[in-house]
């Protein structure tokens, strides 16, 4: 069963991979910006965050396509920060894939090996069990561009894993797929990953691929790396409004700190204030499922009505705006009954709502 611990799974001793300080600028612009970062062996992390907050860059930098202007990078107890690529035992597969298009898929898979000078008989059965495990036995003839994208990110993998790396650095590789291959290989990834006991680093912009394969996920802005933690962490207890906005859907207000709780748009909310003092202002998140709909005047209720709603399958969706003009999300089961009509109040489950840091109210 997969640990949510924010060691990692697989804690014993020093980190399996440690960059401390590592910085990279292009000109004027600073694109990583002294980020320090551990990560357990065997444990699935994902650098998550908008195009150009240095994500890649971080990434090229630990596996040695591109040189830090500062910093230390390490495998295990090895300083690798200026070693070259090859010899780093990292894999890593592209955003593009970057398979050779003269060459069938046994022949990518078997490149590596094939370089290391490995006898023929061992690099084919190498390949045949690498194709193998990520199902393209029957595909090894062909060529990439008789391929699909989703056959061609198996390729790629396969041959990221033919050099028998430590760890297993990935850029992006499902974001050229559709919807429904890019869940099923996810899935089919981390399984794999955990099989061979791997550990992972994993790059995206895409946050439901970030919480779906990640033990820990690393938010990432401006070159930093804002939060660090466990989904659920991420998810639930974001520690600045940068994540809280960044992360799912999000009800972010504001309100003032009073010896009861937290007065907000005409309610007085029973919460923890965060060291936040009487008479400060205070933001707070409060996630869509986390509201609900009461009768009108119900206590601690916002008052407002019903703008709009978007089916979602298993939920629904409604926009309210309260008296105030504040528009609030709110997510029911869809089976729920009918909505109702005319005035409404929105009540908090006080339990989840998230006071955010001091510092990082906007």
């Amino acid at each position: 069963m997969r640990s949510a611990l924010p060691g990692g799974p697989h804690s014993i001793g020093s980190p399996h991979l440690r960059v401390a300080g590592v910085s990279k600028r292009f000109g004027q612009m600073l694109a990583v910006d002294a980020v320090d970062l551990a990560i357990d062996r065997g444990e699935f992390v994902t650098l998550l965050g908008d195009s150009g907050c240095g994500k890649t860059t971080l990434l090229r930098m630990i596996a040695g396509f591109a040189t830090p202007d500062g910093g230390r990078i390490w495998r295990g107890d090895t300083d690798v920060t200026h070693a070259p690529s090859a010899s780093r035992r990292m894999g890593f597969v592209f955003q593009s894939y970057a398979l050779f298009p003269t060459k069938t898929a046994a022949q990518n898979i078997g490149f590596a090996p094939r370089m290391a000078g490995r006898p023929r008989r061992e690099v084919a059965q190498r390949v045949a069990e690498l194709a193998a495990m990520v199902e393209i036995d029957r595909l090894l003839d062909r060529y990439p561009h008789e391929l699909s994208g989703g056959q061609q990110q198996r390729v790629a993998l396969a041959r990221a894993l033919a050099a028998e790396p430590e760890i297993l650095l990935l850029d992006e590789p499902m974001s050229a797929l559709d919807a429904r291959i890019r869940a099923k290989l996810r899935t089919e990834l981390r399984g794999l990953v955990d099989r061979l006991g791997m550990t992972a680093l994993y790059v995206t912009h895409d946050q439901e691929e970030a919480l779906a394969l990640s033990d820990r996920v690393a938010v990432m802005r401006a070159g930093r790396i804002e939060q660090v933690g466990s989904p659920g962490e991420i998810y639930h207890r974001p520690r600045s409004r940068f994540v809280a906005e960044f992360i799912g859907t999000s009800n972010l207000l504001r309100g003032t700190v009073e010896a009861a709780g937290l007065s907000i748009h005409g309610a007085l909310w029973p919460i923890g204030m965060n060291g936040a003092r009487p008479g400060d202002r205070l933001d707070v998140l409060v996630r869509p499922e986390h509201l609900r709909l009461a009768a009108a005047g119900a206590p601690g209720g916002m008052s407002g009505v019903i703008t709009g709603s978007t089916f979602l399958g298993a939920a629904r969706r409604l926009t309210v705006r309260c008296d105030d003009g504040l528009e609030l999300i709110v997510e029911e089961a869809s089976t729920a009954s009918a909505m109702p009509s005319g005035r409404v109040s929105i009540v908090a489950d006080y339990a989840h709502v998230v006071p955010l840091a001091p510092e990082a109210a906007a």
